[in-house]
């Protein structure tokens, strides 16, 4: 059997970094030979006398399996060829396809967004248009996972399909012959600058191939319509490539200073990542954002700015992850991932925490998670006064062993049971399903393509509340006006944020929903402490 090895430094829940590799396995010792030819034998045994058929591919996934959970180590995992596939695709970041994002709604599938510079997207698709028929059949009542199977093709190809758009004349059908081309999967997913300020923000949503580059895109952009402060926003980020993660923190570090470095078993994995001169953005003022959810990649990038006194972490302690896999690639198209080191931040801390027992590892137990407040100085870090110290560029204190937890703790905001059932059951989709074809013509009417004069002047009334609550009880949610109340204005910033994306796009709905976001709204208070402590 026959391997390619690729160095990983995933995420908790995620994948890692790729540095890349080609290797043949090495297998050495008279034991590990030994066992090996154990595992042959009880395979060749049960294959051919086992008293029913056997499939042996699952045989010796199971046998994988096993050996990798003997380790202990929830990140040691295999893959199998199918997950492996759509693991590539999405940290490869493109497929061929027409470039839609959709959802199925009342069993058809509607375009939640189409995708920018993608094929349909120039064709003049629009979100909230239904597929009908793709290639002339019926695509009403397909599963999800039967969609992409129809939609994605190889570049160059041809498919043909029928959209139904409310408002167009006769039966409201729309024949498109898109051409699939590569579509690129973004993980800078929105970057704009903060109305009538100087404020940047670029969300991340994980560490990808491509994931440096679309970042210093997205900030050079952002300069050149004036911004001279950044917020980056690394929550729910459960990582990814370790290189990416260091070249976007030498964006923002000067040259020579350690970024992070790694340890293992054995040299070959023991690294140390340093800075160069190149970084274009080291000396702005920076925050950035982390939760639980921020995990790996995420963890070098905010540990780097922290220890070096770079910038201020503001949010909630991050997931505690420093692990660093090696992704093996088998000869059936599997894979598994192996940890083979551990990677400390500039200040020597290691932020893993325990991870022996599983359920208290992936329940988020060992995070050193603080009350809410300012936390510069992380005097109550060490809450199990069992965290080593460790001193950043300044001679802060920071702790080891809890994730990194942030110079701000700011809790995300609580929320009702109305508020989350909203969510599950699709209800502010749904209403921009059923109202969307006709606000869209007044929204360009009153504000033609200027997004920030609908941020401003656009306000879902009570009539649209109306309806929201019209369709929350046909999905059978039960309407309490007692959280209604405490959730008011989240609930129509959340509908304004849906009629934004559906109208302009992501970036466009993320914008909005900033208004209603703690963390970041604090973070916009918070840039004479990042001047101060970076003493830019």
């Amino acid at each position: 059997m026959t391997t390619t090895k690729v160095i990983l430094a995933g995420a908790g829940i995620s994948l890692g970094v790729l540095l890349g590799a080609l290797a043949q396995p090495v297998i050495s010792g008279d034991n590990v030979y030994t066992q090996v030819k154990k595992f042959s034998n009880v395979l060749n045994i049960t294959t051919k006398n086992y008293v029913d058929e056997v499939d042996s591919e699952k045989l010796v996934a199971a046998g994988v399996r096993g050996m990798l959970e003997e380790l202990n180590d929830p990140h040691s995992v295999y893959i199998p060829p199918k997950e492996k596939e759509k693991i590539d695709e999405d940290f490869r970041g493109s497929f061929d396809g027409i470039g839609v994002s959709f959802e199925m709604l009342n069993d058809t599938i509607t375009v939640v967004t189409p995708i920018i510079g993608g094929p349909s997207e120039k064709l003049g698709i629009l979100a909230g248009d239904k597929i009908v028929r793709i290639d002339g059949e019926d695509a009403v009542g397909l599963e999800s996972e039967e969609v992409p199977k129809r939609l994605k093709g190889p570049r160059g190809s041809t498919v043909s399909v029928d959209i139904f758009r409310a408002g167009e004349a006769g039966d409201g059908i729309i024949n498109f012959e898109i051409v699939r081309d590569e579509i690129p999967i973004y993980s800078v997913d929105a970057h704009f600058l903060i109305d009538s300020s100087d404020v940047g923000y670029i969300r991340v949503n994980r560490f990808a191939a491509q994931t440096h580059n679309e970042m210093v895109a997205a900030a050079t952009e952002l300069q050149e319509q004036g911004m001279k402060k950044l917020i980056l926003d690394l929550r729910f980020n459960p990582g990814g490539y370790l290189s990416q993660a260091t070249r976007m923190a030498d964006e923002f570090i000067g040259s020579g200073e350690k970024i992070v470095y790694t340890r293992g078993r054995r040299d070959e994995f023991n690294e140390v990542f340093r800075a160069t001169s190149s970084g274009q953005l080291e000396d702005m003022p920076l925050i950035v954002l982390i939760n639980e959810s921020s995990a790996s990649a995420s963890e070098i990038v905010s540990g780097a700015v922290q220890d070096l006194d770079r910038g201020l972490i503001v949010g909630e302690t991050s997931f505690g992850k420093g692990l660093v896999q090696q992704q093996y690639t088998l000869n059936d198209g599997s894979a598994f991932r192996l940890t083979t080191s551990k990677y400390y931040t500039p200040s020597g801390r290691l932020i893993q925490r325990p991870y022996k027992d599983r359920d208290k590892y992936y329940n988020l137990e060992g995070r050193a998670d603080l009350e809410e407040g300012e936390n510069i100085d992380h005097a109550g870090d060490n809450d199990s006064e069992e965290r080593p110290e460790y001193s950043t560029k300044s001679g802060r204190a920071v702790y080891g062993g809890g994730g990194i937890v942030p110079d701000y703790v700011v809790k995300a905001d609580t929320i009702t049971e109305l508020y989350r059932q909203l969510f599950r059951k699709n209800v502010y989709r749904l209403f921009n399903d059923r109202y969307l074809p006709d606000m869209r013509k007044q929204i360009e009417q009153d504000y033609g393509e200027d997004f920030y004069a609908f941020d401003r002047g656009f306000h879902v009334d009570d009539a649209m509340i109306d309806n929201l609550k019209a369709i929350a009880a046909e999905k059978n949610i039960e309407w309490s006006d007692e959280d209604f109340a405490a959730d008011d204005v989240k609930i129509r910033i959340v509908m304004k944020a849906e009629i934004a994306r559906s109208v302009w796009n992501n970036n466009e709905s993320v914008a909005v929903r900033l208004h209603i976001d703690r963390q970041a709204q604090k973070a916009l208070e918070l840039f004479p402490e990042a001047v101060k402590i970076a003493r830019l």
